[in-house]
C-alpha cells in the first residue's frame, strides 16, 4: 500500500496546529478525524480540521490554545463548537460513545479515519485508507443515505474535486435508486454542495454523473423537459446533451477568460439553465426545414429565476447569473462576420463587468455544439470574442465618461419619469457607437427628443 498508516503519521507532525494541540494538557482523548485526514494523507495541508473529544471539558483547552472561544453551530446533525483562528477552521464535536461508533456513522470510508493526538495512532476501523490508497469514493453502509440524504451530493462533489478518484459501483448505484431522497434536503445545503462541484476542475465529470444517476433532475426537474424534446425530436444536436458537454470546456477554456472559479462558478449556472426556454419555444419552419426557438433566451432566464429563487440564491447571484443567459446569444449574434467596433462596444456596455462570464459562457455553449472541434465557424466566434476581451480590458483603463446626467436633461424641460430615463439610455448608446461624444451634442440630441415627443 502505497499509503501507511506511519507515513500519515509523519504528514501529521508537518502540522504546527496539531503540534500545538498534542502538546496541550487534555483531560481525555482528541482524535483528528474526517476531511483533513484525507488531504494529509494526499499530501496536502487542510486548512479546516475536525475534532472529536472523549471528555467535553477538552474544550475549554482548545479556546485556550488559540485564544478564541468556541460557538455552536446550527444545522449539524451533531451537536458541533467551531473556532475559527489563523485561518483556519475547528470544528469539534464530543464523542458520544467510542470513536470507532462515531467513525462507523461517518459518510464515506475514506472520511471515517481518525488519529489519537496524543498516542499518535491511527484508528481505521473501515479500512479508510486503504480506500484512499485506491482512490475510491465508497459508503460504510447503505444507510448513511437513509440518515443524511445530502451524502449522494457530496459523493458527487468529491468525484469532482479529487483528482483521480472513482465512484464505488454499489454507492453509484444506491444514488441513482435513492436519488428521490434528496428533496427531503434543506436547499442550501444543496446550493453549497453545486457551488463546490461547479468550482471545481472537475465540474464536467461531477455532472456527468449527477445526470447518469437522476440526482440532477432531481435537484433541477426543469432540466426534463429539454431532455424528452431531445427524444421526442430525435436531435442530432441536443439541447440538453450539447448542455451537458459544454461543462467540458468550463474550466479549460473558460478560464483563460475569467480565471477566478467563484466567478466560473456563475458561468457554471448559466450553461445548465441557458436554453431551458427550448422546451417551451420549439417551432418548425416546414417550408424552409428549419427549427426555430424564438425568445428562447427570455423564457429561459424566467424559469431559472424561479429555479435558484427556489434553491436559495442570493440576489446578486440570481442577477448576474439571468443577465448571462438572456444575452447568451450577443457574441454570436455579431459574429456572423468581423465584429464592428460599434456592436462590440455596445456588449460592452450593457454587459460590463459580466463580459469576460460571458466570453467564457459563449465557448462553452459554443464548443458543447460542435463536439469541441474548431471550424470556420468557431475560429470567427474566438477571433471576436478576444476582440471583445481586448476592448472589455482597455474600456477599464479608460472609462467612457458620462456626457449628461438626469438634471441635465431636466433644465432642458424633460420630467421626472420612464421618458427620461429612456433618453439617458439612447445618448449613452450613441455616445458609445461613437456618434456623439461631446456635453453640446447630447443636450442637442436631447432637445430633439423632446420635440419630436410633443410634435
Amino acid at each position: 500500500m502505497g499509503i501507511s498508516y506511519e507515513s500519515l503519521a509523519r504528514a501529521i507532525d508537518t502540522s504546527v496546529i496539531l503540534s500545538r494541540l498534542a502538546a496541550s494538557p487534555f483531560r481525555g482523548r482528541v482524535f483528528l478525524v474526517g476531511g483533513a485526514l484525507r488531504e494529509f494523507a494526499l499530501g496536502s495541508n487542510p486548512r479546516d480540521y475536525d475534532l472529536a473529544l472523549s471528555d467535553p471539558d477538552d474544550l475549554k483547552a482548545i479556546e485556550k490554545v488559540f485564544q478564541k472561544r468556541a460557538f455552536l453551530l446550527g444545522k449539524k446533525p451533531i451537536q458541533t463548537y467551531r473556532i475559527a483562528a489563523e485561518d483556519i477552521m475547528l470544528d469539534i464535536t464530543v464523542l458520544e460513545a467510542s470513536i470507532e461508533k462515531d467513525l462507523a456513522r461517518r459518510d464515506f470510508t475514506m472520511n471515517a479515519i481518525a488519529f489519537d493526538l496524543k498516542a499518535r495512532a491511527v484508528v481505521d476501523p473501515l479500512k479508510g485508507l486503504g480506500d484512499i490508497d485506491g482512490k475510491i469514493i465508497r459508503y460504510p453502509d447503505r444507510g448513511t443515505i437513509a440518515s443524511d440524504p445530502l451524502r449522494m451530493l457530496k459523493a458527487i462533489r468529491h468525484f469532482a474535486v479529487l483528482d483521480g478518484f472513482v465512484l464505488d459501483p454499489e454507492l453509484k448505484e444506491a444514488i441513482a435508486s435513492s436519488r428521490g431522497l434528496i428533496r427531503t434536503t434543506a436547499a442550501e445545503r444543496i446550493k453549497y454542495e453545486l457551488d463546490l462541484i461547479m468550482e471545481s476542475p472537475g465540474a464536467s465529470r461531477g455532472m456527468e454523473v449527477l445526470s447518469q444517476t437522476g440526482l440532477l433532475f432531481e435537484i433541477v426537474p426543469e432540466l426534463m423537459a429539454l431532455r424528452a424534446m431531445d427524444i421526442e425530436k430525435h436531435f442530432s444536436l441536443e439541447t440538453y446533451g450539447h448542455t451537458l458537454h459544454g461543462f467540458s470546456f468550463l474550466h479549460s477554456r473558460g478560464a483563460y477568460y475569467v480565471p477566478d472559479p467563484a466567478s466560473l462558478k456563475d458561468v457554471g449556472y448559466a450553461l445548465l439553465f441557458h436554453d431551458l426556454g427550448k422546451a417551451h419555444t420549439y417551432s418548425y419552419d416546414e417550408k424552409k426545414g428549419l427549427v426555430h426557438f424564438f425568445n428562447h433566451e427570455r423564457i429561459s432566464r424566467d424559469i431559472a429565476s424561479a429555479i435558484m429563487d427556489r434553491l436559495r440564491f442570493s440576489v446578486q447571484e440570481r442577477k448576474r447569473i439571468c443577465s448571462l443567459i438572456e444575452h447568451h446569444m450577443r457574441i454570436f449574434l455579431i459574429s456572423s462576420s468581423d465584429a464592428t467596433e460599434k456592436a462590440i462596444r455596445r456588449l460592452i456596455y450593457k454587459m460590463g463587468d459580466l463580459t469576460p462570464l460571458l466570453i467564457a459562457h459563449t465557448l462553452c455553449d459554443m464548443y458543447g455544439s460542435s463536439d469541441g472541434e474548431d471550424n470556420p465557424s468557431t475560429f470567427q466566434v474566438i477571433q471576436n470574442c478576444n476582440a471583445i476581451m481586448s476592448a472589455y480590458r482597455e474600456s477599464k483603463k479608460e472609462p467612457l465618461p458620462r456626457l449628461v446626467c438626469g438634471n441635465d436633461l431636466k433644465n432642458v424641460g424633460f420630467l421626472e419619469g420612464p421618458f427620461l430615463g429612456e433618453a439617458l439610455e439612447i445618448i449613452r448608446d450613441r455616445q458609445i457607437a461613437g456618434e456623439i461624444s461631446t456635453r453640446d451634442e447630447a443636450l442637442r440630441l436631447a432637445e430633439q427628443m423632446l420635440r419630436d415627443r410633443k410634435a
